[in-house]
């Protein structure tokens, strides 16, 4: 082989090679002969699953005498993985394999664990799936099963069984909490600059026109930590408030990114001034950008937890039903809540030759908070990020309008992302205008309005209207915080929710044309 050719045979094996020679494996070997595995589905990252597989096996093996095998199944975020698993579950009932009764027997599922995402994703595993056995009434099947823990364990492990307005672990244990999330800001302090915006103070910030088309937002049907982070700006909002403040962050969206991470990481580079991010992936960034020895404002990303507006969800962990290995599944639980298995979550990194029994990760700093207050008491010092979730917690508590936000955003913001940017951009002109004494009196009066400031009204009244809902018995009601319940019981009938959908995006194309119609009519 000649030397021109040699080379680059050389250049493709390095440029091929080396991602493989860096990228980090997912426990970091193969199942040993008859070694015990155990069965974890889960959205969490890959560092953090390297780091609790290798955790979990050192940790039983010094307890147990035998290492395990920790089987990460990653298909997805945690919303993708609520649906495969109510589809399986829902499926084995249907063929038999698993009783009306709830009987079945290890080994008859997959999955021995459901390992992490948010409390709501948690909760639906426990409400399970429908069933409607012959004979029988009808009902509901958990695809979680309690664990059964007596209440001085709780109490020991948790206390006071409460965060802000929420629990850390299901009182009826069929999910208990392993790590806190809080769900906050990330922004970009040198593009901030540049459009002449002030870093955000809270949610209400970032409505602001000026982040038009530079607001990295994920959709909340595809991201549970999404849709939870919005769910506590209508909790902490209200009715009103709260969803104009969701409306306006479409609007100023530069796209619905299928993950909550893909934020953050657009923010650092440059591709997008804020966006929402869970607190890890904020902090993180904004570390890893600071100058060599400066503090967090030497770096360009900064990260907020809204003062006063900080929504804090337990991380769970569940068992689950007709898994293939029931006793390791208890055992995981087990070492995920002692203060070695807390401590992964927020020590510095240890390195790969520290024992067996150290406290902390050896290579990945996870940046995450522990769920015990223990960990606070004990070891807070030693934390990488000095935050107590116990005392930031807003104590709003959820108003129960979870359910409607991916459809409601869907139909207003994200499938008619061109649409309402359109519109919010005429709404905006129109008010300009209006604040400026620039709108034509006669352009004003053959539209209709006596005043400029009556049609700036007009115009945010068109752009944030909420849509009329109209029942199949043709009974007509304005969706409102005193509707909410007849309208989402309406949706959850999936032939019923397939017409909703059109038209709900009917009456916010509507209304969104009819802001830009009215924008021509005054000349802005």
């Amino acid at each position: 082989m000649n030397p021109a050719r040699l080379a680059v045979v050389a250049s493709l094996v390095i440029i091929l090679g080396v991602p493989f020679l860096f990228r980090p494996t997912d426990a970091g070997r193969a199942p040993g002969a008859g070694e015990a595995r155990l069965v974890v589905i889960t959205p969490h990252i890959e560092h953090l699953r390297i780091e609790f597989a290798r955790g979990f096996s050192e940790w039983h093996e010094l307890k147990y005498g035998e290492p395990v095998w920790v089987d990460f199944r990653q298909p997805g975020g945690t919303s993708e993985i609520r649906k495969q698993l109510i589809a399986q579950y829902d499926a084995a009932y249907r063929r038999g394999d698993i009783g009306a009764d709830g009987s079945c027997p290890p080994g008859t599922m997959p999955y021995d664990i459901l390992f992490g995402g948010g409390s709501y994703e948690h909760d639906q595993m426990k409400r399970g799936v429908a069933i409607d056995p012959p004979g029988g009434r009808a009902g509901t099947l958990p695809i979680s099963v309690p664990m059964d823990y007596p209440q001085s364990q709780l109490d020991e492990w948790f206390g006071d069984n409460s965060v802000g307005a929420a629990v850390i672990y299901d009182p009826d244990q069929f999910w208990l909490g392993t790590a806190m999330s809080s769900f906050g800001i990330v922004y970009n302090r040198d593009l901030l600059e540049r459009l002449g915006l002030e870093p955000p103070r809270d949610w209400e910030s970032l409505t602001d026109p000026r982040y038009a088309g530079w607001l990295a937002l994920a959709d909340p049907r595809q991201s549970g930590s999404v849709a939870t982070t919005f769910e506590s700006i209508l909790n902490n909002y209200g009715w009103e408030k709260g969803w104009r403040t969701l409306r306006a962050m479409c609007a100023n969206a530069q796209y619905f990114a299928s993950s909550s991470t893909k934020a953050p990481l657009d923010v650092s580079a440059g591709e997008a001034a804020a966006g929402l991010a869970i607190d890890f992936y904020g902090r993180y960034q904004s570390q890893a950008l600071r100058e060599p020895g400066g503090g967090a404002e030497s770096s360009r990303v900064g990260y907020l937890d809204p003062e006063g507006l900080v929504f804090v969800d337990p991380d769970p962990v569940s068992i689950l039903r007709g898994g293939p290995h029931p006793e390791l599944a208890r055992r995981f639980v087990e070492y995920l809540l002692t203060e070695q298995g807390q401590s992964v979550w927020q020590l510095p990194a240890k390195g790969d030759i520290a024992p067996a029994d150290a406290f902390g990760p050896r290579r990945y700093e996870l940046r995450r908070m522990p769920v015990r207050r223990v960990m606070y008491d004990r070891h807070f010092e030693q934390f990488i990020d000095k935050v107590n979730p116990f005392e930031v917690a807003s104590d709003a508590p959820s108003l129960g309008w979870r359910s409607m936000i991916s459809p409601l955003m869907g139909a207003f913001g994200i499938d008619l992302h061109h649409e309402c940017r359109a519109a919010w951009e005429a709404m905006h002109a129109i008010r300009a205008g209006a604040d400026a004494g620039e709108l034509d009196a006669s352009a004003l009066a053959d539209a209709g309005f006596e005043s400029a400031a009556d049609a700036a009204a007009h115009a945010d009244a068109l752009f944030y209207a909420m849509p009329v809902h109209r029942f199949a018995d043709g009974r007509e009601v304005v969706f409102s915080a005193e509707t909410y319940d007849e309208v989402r019981n309406d949706w959850r009938d999936p032939i019923r929710a397939a017409e909703l959908k059109i038209a709900y995006t009917r009456f916010f194309r509507v209304s969104y044309e009819r802001v830009v119609e009215l924008a021509r009519e005054l000349g802005v």
